[in-house]
């Protein structure tokens, strides 16, 4: 599998010496700055894996269709604009969008989801996520992810953390950010019911994890159709 990387930040850099491990991968170089600036300079190519920034979308998208390139994106930061241009380039190309590749949390989401169905509104949801003291939002993408996963209408209020007097707690989901240290990611779901609760929770120990589950995507869109998948579609065939 002949694989670009569009950006060389830390998680490009992951991959690559993932790759350098495998002999079924080669990397066929970067697209970023002190490499290639475009897609299109680079051949043979299968896949291309983005870890970039929101500036390189546009120009990606455009040679990965004009190329017939799978896709695999995890940039973050993107407009309502730029992810409309993805779900409308996915009707050309395979595309696996996702904003956490760790397989672990794609289960996760997916048991959440199953949870929050069969336990009904009798049992209160409240979402723990915890990161190194460097990380910049809160809460973090993963943390919306299960917010989607237990309440996919949007039926419930999103209450961030809880302060003074906020009394009965109400129609609400609470979500809840702690930083410090290095702590690479851990996110737990609690459903609180009458006299029992259930606890899911996953703990990544290194951000590797990352880089394997895009590997993992990368081999998924080599042989899937057109179309918007996500870390579920990977590990269920969706």
């Amino acid at each position: 599998m002949n694989i670009a990387l569009i950006g060389n930040g830390q998680m490009g850099r992951m991959i690559d010496t993932l790759c350098a491990r495998d002999e079924r991968l080669r990397v066929a170089g970067f697209v970023g700055p002190g490499a290639c600036a475009s897609l299109d300079e680079l051949s043979p190519v299968d896949v291309a894996i983005d870890f970039s920034y929101p500036g390189n979308v546009e120009d990606m998208l455009g040679s990965a269709a004009r190329r017939g390139i799978p896709l695999v994106i995890g940039t973050t930061g993107l407009s309502g604009e730029q992810e409309a241009a993805i779900r409308a380039a996915s009707a050309q190309i395979p595309i696996v969008r996702a904003l956490n590749f760790s397989t672990g949390m794609a289960l996760m989401r997916r048991l959440a989801r199953t949870a929050a169905e069969a336990l009904g509104e009798e049992f209160d949801i409240e979402i723990v996520e915890t990161h190194h003291n460097r990380k910049e939002d809160a809460p973090s993408g993963s943390a919306m992810a299960l917010i989607s996963a237990v309440d996919p209408e949007g039926r419930f209020a999103v209450v961030h953390g809880r302060q003074g007097r906020p009394g009965r707690r109400g129609r609400e989901i609470g979500v809840h950010a702690l930083r410090g240290g290095t702590v690479a990611g851990e996110h737990s779901v609690h459903f609180f019911g009458p006299m029992e609760e259930i606890e899911i929770r996953h703990r990544a120990d290194s951000r590797e994890i990352f880089a394997r589950g895009a590997l993992r995507a990368a081999a998924f869109a080599t042989r899937a159709k057109p179309g918007l998948y996500s870390m579920e579609d990977v590990l269920f065939g969706g």
